[in-house]
């Protein structure tokens, strides 16, 4: 199987490093951002198969990223599935995160095994 391209944006390190580590047991290869703009400029110089996107980051958060994201020119980068992990899922509906671009979204504390089943469906 070839080795999935993964963007984590989370301005927690701590929370950067746990994700990573189960990741790569996953054959993930992991990049990082803390936060939107650096997920943008990332994606000026790079492609990958999924972002990780926290809601909250300063400088610009996930729901605008994921905007931006969408708007982009080039196909291959503009769908990129997103999958929004935030502590404040619950101030956002479904069609918030929907209306941003967002794939799917996953409420922290993050359960990994949930998290690697989402993943899992998006190679089906």
């Amino acid at each position: 199987m070839e080795q999935k391209k993964l963007l984590i944006a989370e301005d927690s390190s701590v929370i950067q490093n746990v994700m990573a580590k189960v990741l790569k047991f996953q054959n993930y290869e992991i990049d990082y951002a803390k936060n939107g703009v650096q997920v943008l400029t990332k994606l000026e110089g790079k492609d990958f198969d999924v972002i990780l996107m926290d809601i909250n980051m300063p400088e610009m958060d996930g729901m605008v990223c994921a905007k931006k994201i969408r708007a982009l020119a080039a196909p291959q980068k503009s769908t990129i599935p997103i999958i929004a992990v935030t502590g404040n899922a619950q101030n956002y509906s479904i069609e918030d995160f929907k209306d941003a671009g967002i794939t799917d979204y996953l409420p922290k504390p993050i359960d990994f095994d949930v998290l690697i089943n989402k993943l899992n469906e998006l190679w089906k």
